[in-house]
């Protein structure tokens, strides 16, 4: 999990709209397996070890569906602390008759499914780290089919939740031109390419992670911003090191048009595709 704390930059929490917040909240409770942290009339912090934030539900006062061609959450990733986790996962979603889909990309493996709103979701767990494959900067993976009886093998069927070691390993975002995600992303906010799928989808991290962000075009070149009554994703957060890497990714970002505006511990900012990004250290 180291690459999940400075001096890494990495995602801490995602904020998402519903339209039912307690249909939603029912949902990423008994299935995903959140416990609340706090909760208003229109909105709920949700956490695995009781004091983290990782997910926020908001529900606006109006809202609208999702059209399918926009820009926006392609998903978040819920890291967790191990395989036999990820096991324990796959024998509660068996038992309650939960659909998802399921990939091995080599330096992971991974489950995918959507919340009531169509909001993507991944829950993984890594390889070591040892085991991944590098080609000089670049990480080499894959998406294979999963073997799921070998991971079942290692699980203890017990599952009270996520555990309590469970990150916001990654988002994955819908954006409307690479090229542009790729100079905000890279210039702006200082993140490495580690892996490149042609030209519709490329992956970043700091510190030689497989990727703390995934952007693609497959269903979103050219699309229109997600509305600000939408299903779908609000902001999503970045942990910074330290003030000095503040001052210099403002200036960055300013010096490439990127918007600016300072907030509580931080800074906002906004990708071209509109994906607003809260930043704190």
């Amino acid at each position: 999990m180291h690459f999940h704390e400075k001096p890494n930059t990495y995602v801490t929490n995602v904020e998402i709209k519903v339209s039912d917040l307690q249909s939603s909240l029912a949902y990423y409770q008994e299935v995903i397996g959140f416990k609340v942290l706090q909760q208003e009339s229109h909105k709920a912090t949700l956490t695995a070890d009781g004091k983290t934030a990782l997910l926020t539900i908001v529900q606006p006062e109006t809202v609208e569906e999702k059209t399918t061609f926009t820009t926006g959450l392609y998903h978040f990733a819920l890291l967790l602390p191990s395989r036999r986790d990820l096991a324990n996962v796959i024998s509660h979603f068996h038992k309650n008759g939960v659909y998802f889909g399921a990939s091995d990309h080599d330096v992971s493996e991974a489950l995918y499914l959507s919340d009531p709103d169509k909001n993507g979701i991944e829950i993984y767990a890594d390889r070591p780290e040892d085991k991944w494959t590098w080609h000089s900067n670049q990480v080499h993976m894959v998406t294979e089919p999963l073997n799921i009886q070998s991971i079942l093998a290692e699980g203890n069927d017990t599952w009270s939740g996520l555990p309590a070691g469970t990150v916001m390993g990654h988002i994955h975002l819908s954006v409307s031109n690479l090229m542009e995600a790729e100079e905000f992303y890279t210039k702006g906010l200082g993140f490495d390419i580690v892996t490149r799928y042609g030209t519709q989808a490329l992956f970043i991290s700091t510190g030689r992670y497989h990727h703390h962000i995934g952007l693609n075009t497959w269903y979103s070149e050219n699309a229109p911003k997600l509305g600000e009554h939408q299903v779908g994703l609000k902001t999503f957060s970045l942990r910074l090191d330290n003030e000095q890497q503040v001052a210099t990714m403002k200036e960055n970002l300013r010096a490439i048009g990127a918007p600016v505006t300072d907030i509580a511990e931080g800074f906002q900012t906004e990708d071209p595709a509109g994906n607003k990004i809260l930043l704190k250290f």
